[in-house]
C-alpha cells in the first residue's frame, strides 16, 4: 500500500511516498523499519505509543491505535507536526 512521508523522515526514506504492507498498522511500521532501519523510532516511541507530534491516517482518517486493520488498498498518510521561531 502507499505511505505518504513526511519531510523530516526523507532522510530515511529518499521518497515522499513509499510502498510497505501489513494487517495492521503496527505490521506496517514494522515493515518500513525493515525497509528503512531508523524510520520506526521517529514516530513510535518505547511504549510503542505514538509520539505526541505524530500523526497517523488512513484513508484520511486519523487513528490512534496501532492495532487498526489495513487492506492492501488503504492509503496511509505520515504527519509530524514542525515547532520553531
Amino acid at each position: 500500500m502507499k505511505v505518504s512521508i513526511p519531510t523530516p523522515l526523507h532522510s530515511y526514506t529518499r521518497a515522499s511516498v513509499v510502498e510497505a504492507k501489513g494487517a495492521t498498522v503496527a505490521e506496517l511500521l514494522f515493515d518500513l523499519e525493515r525497509r528503512y532501519p531508523g524510520i520506526r523510532f521517529r514516530m513510535i516511541d518505547e511504549q510503542d505509543a505514538i509520539r505526541p507530534h505524530m500523526r497517523i491516517f488512513v484513508n484520511r482518517e486519523r487513528i490512534a491505535d496501532l492495532d487498526e486493520s489495513l487492506a492492501p488498498d488503504d492509503e496511509v498518510q505520515i504527519l509530524q507536526a514542525l515547532s520553531g521561531g
